[in-house]
């Protein structure tokens, strides 16, 4: 099989999933993200675009419900060893068989836990689901359950991080030698992501962000590429990745000579990012490092430029995005803990100057301050 951590380690995470599920008094849970599916068992596969579902009991015995073009997917990647197919045919509701399913395994009348919150799951499908089984067992969502179990990385998952982490320097490394007067958007994009595939790296969940001139206060992918100018801003967000995990940066470079406003929005990025850093310690929570972000754009006279988020927990994620769903914002009561692989990102988007700044870089926390997985400093990078 195609596994990238040692049975054990499969072994160890099951073993906290049913504890979990046993804390919550659930009879079974049913999983629908793919990241829950890869991380439990190492399946791995971009299939979730349809329906398909792991049964977990109680008992930590697993079922897979999928497609036949799934079947030797997970027969490959995963320790997954009981598999059952829905036909693809017209009018089909693989609902009808996952109830079949789970009635077969004994589970009338079970408390069954469903992650609902995933692009795993669609909204029809969801509706399908809740049809068939409101009248089969008690069912409850349990979103929370395997993204919380997630948070926490393991040596072997912080080893992968790692290793994501310098192919992202890599992916960076390969772009600032193309950013410069007449430099190509399509020629850097190339460079960065061919970096990490010739590192042995993966595709990222979801695009690396690239804008140059007024494209570079976005901070989300859209086509069309452009060429750099003599003066020109060019912001990046993009991720090593390697088996899926993660490890994000972001950082906004220019050509020629900076402008002041550049240089303001610099010094504010830089000293929120340090700040944040103090504040991602254990005993701070999420919603404390988001704080430490906002105190210093308001110092700077920038909070009508900065988001209401700050960076988010990040490791191995499926498209349609590399975020996990802890983030820094307001009032989070996430409790940050060692071992957690943090991404902060400062965005200062100054729309009515034009000016784009940005900074942003993956940490790995530990009992006291977070460790840095990049090797790139943080120093305003003109070319």
């Amino acid at each position: 099989m195609a596994l990238h951590f040692e049975k054990s380690e499969y072994d160890a995470r099951l073993d906290r999933l049913v504890m979990a599920m046993s804390e919550r008094k659930l009879d079974v849970m049913l999983l629908f993200a793919q990241e829950s599916m890869y991380w439990l068992t190492g399946y791995d596969t971009f299939g979730f675009c349809f329906f398909q579902c792991l049964v977990v009991k109680s008992d930590g015995s697993m079922v897979l419900l999928t497609r036949s073009a799934d079947l030797r997917q997970a027969r490959h990647t995963s320790t997954i060893e009981n598999i059952s197919l829905w036909s693809d045919r017209h009018g089909a509701d693989p609902t009808v068989d996952l109830r079949n399913l789970l009635n077969d395994l004994d589970l009338l009348g079970a408390r069954i836990g469903v992650e609902y919150d995933t692009h795993g799951l669609t909204a029809k499908n969801g509706r399908l689901l809740d049809e068939q089984l409101q009248t089969f067992g008690k069912i409850e969502d349990a979103s929370d359950i395997v993204d919380g179990l997630r948070l926490i990385k393991s040596e072997a998952e912080i080893a992968k991080a790692r290793k994501a982490g310098k192919l992202g320097d890599d992916a960076f490394d390969a772009a600032l030698p193309l950013i410069r007067q007449g430099g190509d958007e399509a020629e850097i994009l190339a460079a960065m992501q061919g970096a990490v595939f010739a590192g042995g790296g993966d595709y990222p969940a979801n695009e690396f962000i690239i804008g140059s001139g007024p494209d570079a206060l976005l901070c989300r992918y859209k086509a069309g590429r452009r060429k750099l100018n003599k003066n020109d801003q060019l912001t990046l967000e993009w991720a090593g990745v390697y088996h899926h995990y993660h490890a994000a940066m972001m950082q906004t470079v220019l050509t020629g000579k900076p402008s002041k406003r550049h240089q303001e929005l610099f010094e504010a990025a830089r000293d929120a990012l340090l700040a944040c850093e103090k504040a991602m310690k254990p005993g701070n929570t999420f919603g404390d490092v988001f704080d430490a972000h906002a105190r210093v754009m308001e110092a700077h006279g920038l909070t009508k430029h900065r988001l209401n988020a700050c960076g988010y927990s990040v490791g191995a994620r499926f498209s349609p995005s590399w975020m996990d769903p802890q983030m820094f914002y307001a009032a989070n009561p996430e409790e940050i803990a060692p071992n957690m692989t943090l991404f902060a990102h400062m965005i200062i988007m100054d729309s009515e100057t034009g000016t784009a700044m940005c900074l942003g870089r993956t940490y790995l926390t530990t009992e006291g301050e977070p460790e840095n997985l990049s090797r790139h400093g943080l120093d305003l990078i003109v070319q």
